[in-house]
């Protein structure tokens, strides 16, 4: 978890958004991502969404069955759903929707939308780890005066 918070903060220290994740399989880190939205111009681009393709291109598979993803904050309905069609087996975060949104990254209108059904229709177990440095990628962003907001 350390490493994916240490991936979003460089992250923001680069010019990139404050996410970083990671994708474990038997122990071992196959794929370590930021966030690349405003560098690749492309919307997709989260840090979880880049994990997972490089993973896969990594394990020459679409299905990452048998891994863990591995993020620094609670992945967004996006991200989430990406995860759910490669079949991660679990999802572990540090910060939250709430500390997201404080950085100005709010989404719960679209975990609202998609909550209600996600803990019926997704087996996998999603667990939020709470560390006392699970806002510093967001306190990084807050404190860059050139960032972009998005």
């Amino acid at each position: 978890m350390d490493e994916a918070i240490k991936l979003a903060t460089n992250s923001v220290a680069n010019g990139g958004g404050p996410f970083g994740a990671l994708i474990v399989k038997d122990g071992v880190v196959v794929a370590s991502e930021n966030n690349h939205v405003t560098e690749n111009l492309d919307p997709t681009a989260h840090a979880e969404v880049s994990a997972i393709r490089v993973a896969c291109k990594k394990l020459d598979t679409f299905s990452l069955e048998g891994c863990v993803l591995i993020t620094s904050c609670e992945p967004c309905p996006m991200c989430l759903s990406s995860a759910l069609w490669a079949r991660v087996d679990r999802i572990v975060f540090a910060a939250d929707r709430d500390d997201a949104a404080v950085a100005g990254f709010d989404d719960r209108k679209f975990y609202d939308l998609f909550e209600k059904k996600a803990a019926e229709l997704w087996p996998a177990a999603i667990e939020r780890i709470d560390l006392p440095n699970r806002t510093a990628p967001f306190d990084a962003w807050l404190a860059k005066s050139d960032r972009i907001d998005y």
